[in-house]
């Protein structure tokens, strides 16, 4: 059995696992209840830095909360669609899925490391550790799809010759023949 799955791809499947339900609930709770959604340990961070350091307001601040639930909402559908084309053999093969998930590498790249940065500045451990973690996660795969060679396709299967040189077979009509 001729293995089709990438290192990057199942790690990609196994993030997108993890990511999926974290980042979709932290979003779902901010727009649901943006002022007790935000006071959560996955946006603290931002809530705290944007009250001590740029000194806005409630409404400033939930509108900043939900350009994070944005922004989080955006990588969760990067990997969704990449889990989506994961399951096609084809797809995969051909490396029609990693578009998507380098997407959601890259968006969620900036959000944690952004938010590790905030959460540094106001002295949250707790968070500061959750995005720390999540950020070696997402750069982890991408340094796994930088280095990792492409996948090998299996060599075409030779054609069989013809079977006699006089019996060519003409698609065309010549009439000087």
């Amino acid at each position: 059995m001729r293995q089709t799955w990438r290192i990057s791809s199942f790690n990609g499947a196994i993030l997108a696992c993890y990511f999926l339900p974290a980042w979709t609930i932290a979003a779902f709770r901010i727009m649901i209840s943006p002022l007790q959604g935000v006071y959560e340990r996955p946006n603290l961070s931002l809530v705290l830095f944007l009250n001590d350091y740029l000194q806005l307001g409630t409404l400033s601040t939930v509108r900043y909360a939900w350009l994070m639930a944005l922004g989080k909402l955006t990588v969760v559908a990067f990997f969704a669609v990449f889990l989506a084309f994961a399951t096609r053999a084809s797809i995969r093969k051909s490396g029609g899925c990693d578009e998507a998930l380098m997407m959601a590498l890259g968006i969620g790249s900036v959000i944690s490391f952004a938010s590790m940065m905030m959460a540094a500045k106001v002295g949250q451990g707790a968070a500061l550790h959750l995005h720390v973690t999540e950020l070696l996660m997402l750069l982890g795969n991408a340094v796994l799809m930088a280095v990792e060679p492409p996948l090998q396709r299996a060599p075409a299967q030779p054609q069989p010759a013809q079977a006699a040189q006089g019996s060519e077979s003409y698609t065309f009509s010549r009439p000087s023949s």
